[in-house]
């Protein structure tokens, strides 16, 4: 396993830019752990969101506890946790997702917060509400630095309660096109070969842009 750093602490933190083998691994596992999390009968397009990540969480663990590799050994999927956008912040000012511990990081670089943040919600590319909302409460928490200010990478998972994922990029490029934003858009992963996998790269005030992967998760079970 390969761990890169590069350029100056942000925020009192030092800055992490994971290896593409771990934000692939990263991936593979909440595909695996949707898998498994379809499994049961209380996910479906009526359940809440939380109860949906919470079912997405456990199938993440799973996964990785059954592939034992160098790599998944050291990944640790967290339970939701509260978090500061910055050390000077006293009172948490978000609550992240699913926050991945790179055991690596932890131990080389005594970094104790996560080392990936993945957050979730709802879409479907007919519903310009869900859609708004994907990039209000999910990408400018990135963009803004409210979450991962001192990573280069950062993930989103869409559950697709209607559609496909080709229609819900399509709702979401078509708000930030509107709002001015067309260098945001997503785009084909770079990173993983799979048709419900995106990227999108956006500008940070504080620090250099980042790099968002997006999985859009069916609840169709084969």
């Amino acid at each position: 396993m390969k761990l890169h750093f590069d350029g100056p602490p942000v925020s009192g933190h030092r800055f992490i830019d994971l290896e593409p083998d771990i934000a692939r691994t990263i991936l593979r596992t909440v595909e695996v752990g949707w898998t498994i999390a379809l499994q049961a009968p209380d996910v479906n397009t009526g359940a809440h969101e939380v109860a949906l990540t919470e079912r997405l969480r456990d199938g993440m663990r799973q996964a990785l506890n059954r592939e034992k590799s160098s790599l998944t050994e050291t990944l640790v999927v967290l339970p939701g946790t509260e978090s500061r956008s910055r050390p000077e912040v006293l009172m948490p000012d978000g609550r992240t997702d699913i926050p991945i511990l790179c055991i690596g990081i932890r131990f080389r670089f005594g970094e104790h917060d996560p080392h990936a943040i993945i957050e979730c919600k709802r879409i479907a590319g007919d519903d310009a509400r869900l859609c708004r909302e994907y990039i209000l409460e999910g990408i400018d928490r990135f963009s803004t630095g409210k979450y991962s200010g001192n990573h280069s990478t950062g993930f989103m998972i869409g559950y697709l309660v209607s559609g496909e994922g080709q229609a819900a990029v399509i709702g979401i490029n078509s708000n930030l096109n509107r709002n001015s934003r067309p260098d945001e858009i997503l785009q084909p992963s770079d990173e993983i070969t799979d048709s419900q996998v995106w990227t999108s790269r956006h500008p940070r005030a504080a620090t250099s842009p980042i790099k968002l992967h997006h999985s859009f998760l069916p609840f169709t079970r084969n």
